[in-house]
């Protein structure tokens, strides 16, 4: 199994970025977080790299259910989306696939929320391709 699912898609980043975000929201999920990983890097240890952001997505109700199952599974969430620029036209988007959750902690109560977390994630990122 992979760690995660993606695509990549022939548009800049700034673009890709902004229509992550909204794919995302048509798929119930918030933003909890967004780190600028180039920029943290640069001023951190003046490293450059091309424009990455990470996502920290979240549905509340997967997020429920999850902790339910799984009341350790905290540490899983949440679920990171990373939109990366390969080039000035190239963008790659990837999320976690959310089946590592139940890979991860062995518990197969996850098996359910996991599957409902990555159709709206794969749905997502599909939005974003085309």
């Amino acid at each position: 199994m992979t760690h995660a699912i993606g695509t990549t898609v022939d548009r800049p980043f700034p673009e890709v970025l902004e229509s992550t975000r909204s794919a995302l929201a048509d798929q119930g999920f918030g933003i909890l977080t967004e780190i600028d990983l180039a920029a943290t890097l640069k001023a951190k240890l003046d490293a450059d790299l091309p424009p990455q952001v990470i996502l920290g997505a979240c549905r509340p109700p997967l997020a429920l259910a999850a902790l339910g199952a799984e009341p350790s599974i905290g540490v899983l969430l949440p679920c990171n989306v990373v939109v990366r620029s390969v080039d000035d036209a190239t963008t790659v988007v990837e999320a976690m696939d959310p089946d590592a959750m139940v890979s991860v902690t062995g518990n197969e109560a996850l098996a359910e929320v996991a599957a409902d977390a990555r159709t709206r994630l794969t749905s997502a990122l599909a939005a974003v391709a085309h």
